[in-house]
This record gives structure tokens, C-alpha cells and sequence, in this order.
């Protein structure tokens, strides 16, 4: 039985186990069985197109399973396994879960970009679409309907618009193309297994709810708004379906020590003794991309600061949280520096009362196995941050 409240230390534990951390990384060759076990454990993988590391894809499955075929996602979706659609954000979903996001599909768009579209060119978008069913899967670049120079974040031009409305709406679906990482969109029914289109849409309803216990699921512990946000739903029509999951007995209310709202554990949830690893958590990963639910559960104030003027940055361009045990103990601003065959640490920090020497032995062994994974041959920790001289003896030594 599950108790009716719970330290925090207990919450973080049940959480990283329900995310797959519990589980010990495979000790011989990783294969597609390990791939559908991280899948199944985070339901869904967020896409980020930013490489000065790795493709933020990459690295929840390296966290998870060390160093593996970094083949394993478009192998997956090739197979007809995953299929890539706007769940959290840009997404890799599973296609068995296709028919739980058709009811999203199948509704009015409310884009501005797409209304402000069909009024300037009527027809547009449909030629579009009978385009890439004559020609086959087309990139955006493909459609030439640019006029200028592209300019930063979101720049879509018509081409762009007209093949995001459709993918939203599941006419078609992408891939990426592997040089440049660009989506190749083509027809659903070409690119997803045939059973996966036949089968119905789960009606809006019961979709939100499956969505939900599957949330719960990948979360082991929750609050209602971290429950919506796993899939991006929102709290006002979920609400009565977490409380109809409740009087079912498919979610159990619980108190977690220190939470001012309810939370959801999942029957299934496991709640183990410990927590034994040291993993650097892509800042899109589903342990720490809900920067409130970070906070609760791991006192870890963590923001995202690409997007950030430099000379503003705390951290550094690409900052990973270091998880450590059931603890987010410190980050690393990474860079895998290609023509150089060098992973770059380029800042070093560890929070408040972390043994730094102990935290070193363990991280330096981290990023020698990743840099191995990325074909790097060293390692370069620069010294900046109060974790710096400790992690390069520590990486010098390895």
C-alpha cells in the first residue's frame, strides 16, 4: 500500500525511479529491448535542434543508459515505433500512442499564422499537400517561398506555415533528415504503420485521461499541474478526470512533505531504498524541464540560458544539471568541441554542502564516458566554478 504521505526524500526517489533511474545501465551491448525500456519508463523524448553539444534527444537515453548506438531513434522511428508530433513541445512519441493525440488533431487551429495564410493565399495549403502526394517527402526548404533573407527564431515563411498546419494536424508527418537534422515531411500513411492509421481516435475525453494516468505513470508522483504538463494539457478540463482517476483507484492522493497542492502517485509506483548514479540531465529532460516541479522536488533553481545575452549568463550557454544519487547536486556547461575531438568543460558548479572530491571522482568518470560516446578523445575542464579544481584532478587522473 501506498502511505498517504511522503518525505521529500521519498518523492524524489519514487520520481527518478518512475524516470528509470532505479534501473542499472546495461553492463554489454545496448540494443533496441534497452531503447523500448527508457522509452517506456519517459513515454515521450522532447526535440531541441541545438548541437553544440548533442542534440538534447540524445542525451535522456545516455543519462539512462550510457553509452549506446546513437542510431537508436531514427532506427525506432524508421521501424515505425516512434513518429515525432507537438506532445511536450516537439516530441518523439511512440505510434501506439498516435490515436491518443488525434483529437488534438482533428480540431479548428487556432494559429494566427495559419488563418492570416488562408485568407492572403486560398488553396495554398492544399496545393501543398498535393504536391507531396505526387512528389513524395519534401523539406520546407523545398517549396522556395521565401523572399529575403531569414531571420532569427521562427522566421516561417508561407512553405513553412502551410507544412507545420498539416503536420499539426497529422496529414503528414516528419522525419529528420540525418545531415542537417531538417524535417522531411510526407504523407502519415506512407511513414506510420498501417495499423497505427487504421486504428480509431480516442475520443477527446478519454484520450485526456489515458494521458493523464500515463503521466502519472512516468512521473511516480505528481501534482495536477505536473501531471498536464507531461503532455501539455491544460489543468481547467483535466481536473475532474484526475479526481474521476482518483474515485477509481487509478491514481492515490497523497502529501508530500513541504508541497502546498494535492499530489497523484501511481499505483504502479515503485519506491526504492536508494538511488545510485551520477547522470547529466539534458535541460529538456522530463526530470527537470518543469522548472517548478525542479524546485519542489530537488530545491534545484535551474533556467535554460541560450537564450540569454552572455554577458547575463550565471552558468554558461549549454548547462547541464548533475544528478546525483536523488540529488541534483551541481551543472556543467558543455561543449563538444568536433574539430578540436575535445569535450569542453567550460564552467563547473556544485550546490551548496556537495562534497566536491567525491562528486569529482564520480562526474569526471561521467564525462569520460560521454566524450568516448561522442568520438572525443579528451577531456578539458576549464577553471571556472567552485567544482573545477577538484573534477580536473579527478579527470586528469582517469
Amino acid at each position: 500500500m501506498t502511505p498517504d504521505r511522503l518525505s521529500l526524500a521519498q518523492a524524489r526517489r519514487i520520481a527518478l525511479a518512475a524516470q528509470g533511474f532505479a534501473d542499472p545501465r546495461p553492463t554489454g551491448r545496448v540494443d533496441r529491448r534497452h531503447f523500448r525500456r527508457v522509452m517506456d519508463r519517459m513515454g515521450i523524448i522532447q526535440i531541441d535542434s541545438v548541437n553544440v553539444l548533442v542534440r538534447s534527444q540524445e542525451l535522456p537515453l545516455f543519462a539512462r543508459l550510457g553509452p549506446h548506438p546513437r542510431s537508436l531513434i531514427a532506427d525506432a522511428t524508421a521501424d515505425g515505433e516512434l513518429f515525432e508530433y507537438w506532445v511536450h513541445e516537439a516530441s518523439h512519441v511512440p505510434t501506439e500512442h498516435h490515436h491518443l493525440h488525434r483529437w488534438q488533431m482533428e480540431r479548428d487551429h487556432k494559429w494566427s499564422r495559419y488563418w492570416d495564410l488562408q485568407q492572403r493565399r486560398p488553396g495554398f495549403i492544399d496545393s501543398v499537400l498535393q504536391r507531396i502526394e505526387m512528389d513524395g517527402p519534401l523539406a520546407s526548404g523545398d517549396l522556395n517561398e521565401r523572399v529575403g533573407k531569414k531571420g532569427q527564431w521562427w522566421d516561417w515563411d508561407d512553405g513553412k506555415v502551410a507544412l507545420e498546419h498539416l503536420f499539426w494536424k497529422g496529414a503528414i508527418t516528419a522525419t529528420r533528415r540525418p545531415n542537417d537534422f531538417a524535417r522531411m515531411y510526407d504523407l502519415a500513411e506512407r511513414v506510420l504503420p498501417a495499423d497505427v492509421v487504421a486504428r480509431p481516435a480516442a475520443p477527446e475525453r478519454e484520450a485526456r485521461k489515458e494521458l493523464l494516468l500515463l503521466a502519472a505513470r512516468h512521473h511516480g508522483v505528481a501534482t495536477l499541474t505536473d501531471l498536464t504538463d507531461y503532455h501539455r494539457q491544460k489543468n481547467q478540463p483535466c481536473k475532474p478526470l484526475v479526481d474521476e482517476l482518483v474515485e477509481d483507484g487509478a491514481l492515490l492522493p497523497v502529501q508530500v512533505e513541504g508541497w502546498t497542492k494535492p499530489a497523484y502517485v501511481h499505483p504502479e509506483a515503485r519506491t526504492p531504498r536508494r538511488i545510485d548514479v551520477c547522470a547529466l540531465l539534458s535541460p529538456f529532460d522530463p526530470v527537470c524541464w518543469h522548472r517548478d516541479r525542479n524546485e519542489r522536488l530537488f530545491g534545484f533553481h535551474y533556467r535554460i540560458e541560450i537564450y540569454t545575452p552572455a554577458p547575463k549568463r550565471i552558468y554558461g550557454y549549454y548547462v547541464l544539471p548533475v544528478l546525483w544519487g536523488d540529488s541534483l547536486v551541481g551543472r556543467v556547461d558543455l561543449k563538444a568541441d568536433r574539430q578540436a575531438r575535445v569535450l569542453r568543460v567550460q564552467g563547473s558548479f556544485a550546490e551548496p554542502g556537495v562534497p566536491l572530491d567525491a562528486l569529482a571522482d564520480d562526474l569526471a568518470r561521467e564525462l569520460r564516458a560521454m566524450a568516448t560516446w561522442l568520438d572525443l578523445d579528451e577531456v578539458d575542464v576549464q577553471p571556472r566554478g567552485d567544482l573545477a579544481p577538484a573534477l580536473n584532478r579527478c579527470v586528469s587522473a582517469l
